[in-house]
């Protein structure tokens, strides 16, 4: 692991230790935010129709709540779920609830899965703290860790951070701006990417796509002089 991860480690193992595997264990507010996170997360692959199972990687899985999400949603036979973290004790945790599961302790920037091995790649809270980290070494660890998920998706990949544009900020959380996210996505990662800050949470959701997503095409000659 890279040891600038530290702190945010060292904070949300401490929130599972206090607080076992509920959304207060991983530092949710609520089990109904969480929920509307994973929602907006997963609303990526609404237009997917009947294209067969997703293979889904789930980076930062804490206990491993996306799996009891696709499960009450009905989703779960049409996800082949992946998850992986650099906490020990968030695998061990997760393992626990979810045996058999394929969950693994790995940090995808140092140890990076093969090109293009899962279709979806999801990360949800992991970019929306701080704590004690610099905004810049932030800042410098969530590019570094998009552009390895991006590179392990064939479709895209969905992540969260803080929106800057609320009335205060918290010293802890990771505020990012829309023009700063666009900037290094474009340079970096893909030109195609769209932003969510329309579920009433302080957040935004940024999906990132490898080719464009384009509406339903109409036939030439659609238009009438």
């Amino acid at each position: 692991m890279n040891d600038d991860w530290a702190p945010l480690v060292s904070h949300y193992e401490r929130c599972l230790l206090r607080h076992g595997a509920t959304p207060q264990g991983v530092d949710w507010p609520s089990e109904r935010d969480l929920a509307t996170r994973f929602g907006t997360l997963l609303s990526g692959l609404d237009d997917r129709g009947d294209a067969g199972r997703v293979v889904m990687l789930d980076v930062g899985c804490g206990p491993g709540f996306l799996l009891d999400y696709l499960r009450a949603t009905g989703r779960a036979d049409r996800v082949e779920y992946r998850g992986v973290d650099i906490s020990p004790r968030m695998v061990e945790s997760a393992r626990a609830r979810w045996p058999g599961a394929d969950i693994t302790c790995r940090d995808i920037v140092a140890d990076p899965l093969p090109p293009q091995s899962v279709d979806y790649v999801v990360m949800n809270g992991v970019l929306t703290e701080k704590q004690s980290l610099a905004h810049d070494a932030m800042v410098r660890l969530a590019e570094s860790l998009i552009a390895a998920a991006f590179k392990t998706a064939r479709t895209g990949v969905a992540f969260n951070a803080m929106n800057r544009h609320v009335d205060w900020q918290r010293d802890e959380l990771f505020y990012w701006g829309f023009d700063d996210v666009s900037a290094f996505l474009r340079e970096r990662v893909s030109r195609h990417y769209a932003f969510r800050a329309d579920y009433g949470l302080y957040e935004f959701t940024a999906f990132v796509w490898r080719e464009p997503r384009l509406p339903p095409r109409v036939t030439d000659g659609w238009w009438t002089a």
